[in-house]
């Protein structure tokens, strides 16, 4: 099992992706169903104004820092996780061990054409996944299809790219109805691979700076750029004021 660290009130997986990803690995191999979340600073300042989606959080069986802002927070807390691991990073190493093992993968999310450009984009990357099925993101809660065809087709991997909390809450609703698989909830990383977004170089991730590559690729995204400013300040006050706990 890997080591973790406490950031407010969060199991965070403190590893690096090589580390994380042998260990998902090693169960998918055993046919252990597993929930990941993949964390980001919007992710955590919800879950600290909803005690609900907190613990939905809570009972992922990993949950990653993703996001820089994750990274600071956890300095500030003294729980200084080792590094930020990407959510589309750990779904590319996943994709990767699909690729080269054949196993099942189903993925949920994003607008009906982008969700089909995702999956045209990745089997042309990766030729050798066997893609159980996908569906858009506009779904209903109880739609109880997508279920039944994950279920039947027995599927290793299920991407979910509804967005923050949906994709956590979808997982969590209904994990018990399956009995094996990597559950992970991926945001818009759908976006990227439909080419509707782009990714910063790699300069810009490695310096942790792709948030500004974003925003000045996308000027509209400045609010969620600031919440995740806000959420550090918020993060800092309550160091500064004594209300912080792990």
């Amino acid at each position: 099992m890997l080591e973790t660290k406490k950031v407010l009130g969060i199991s965070f997986v403190h590893s690096n992706m090589n580390q994380l990803t042998d260990e998902l690995h090693e169960r998918i191999k055993d046919s252990k169903k597993t929930f990941v979340v993949t964390a980001n600073p919007e992710i955590l300042k919800l879950a600290g104004s909803q005690p609900s989606y907190k613990k939905t959080i809570q009972s992922a069986d990993y949950v990653i820092p993703d996001g820089i802002g994750v990274i600071v927070a956890s300095k500030l807390v003294g729980s200084p996780l080792h590094e930020r691991l990407a959510g589309f990073d750990l779904m590319t190493q996943l994709l990767s061990l699909a690729n080269d093992h054949s196993y099942r993968v189903f993925f949920l999310g994003a607008k009906p054409e982008v969700i089909e450009d995702a999956v045209h984009n990745i089997k042309k990357k990766y030729p050798h996944i066997d893609i159980a099925g996908y569906h858009h993101g506009y779904i209903d809660e109880n739609d109880q299809s997508i279920v039944d065809e994950i279920q039947k087709k027995e599927v290793d991997l299920v991407f979910v790219g509804l967005g923050f909390p949906k994709q956590e809450e979808w997982i969590a609703n209904h994990l018990s109805l399956f009995k094996k698989g990597i559950f992970i909830g991926v945001g818009g990383s759908f976006d990227v691979w439909a080419n509707r977004v782009k990714r910063a170089p790699k300069v810009w991730q490695a310096l942790n700076i792709e948030w500004l590559y974003r925003l000045l690729k996308q000027p509209s995204r400045w609010k969620r750029i600031l919440n995740v400013f806000q959420f550090i300040f918020d993060v800092f006050f309550m160091k500064l004021t004594g209300q912080l706990k792990k």
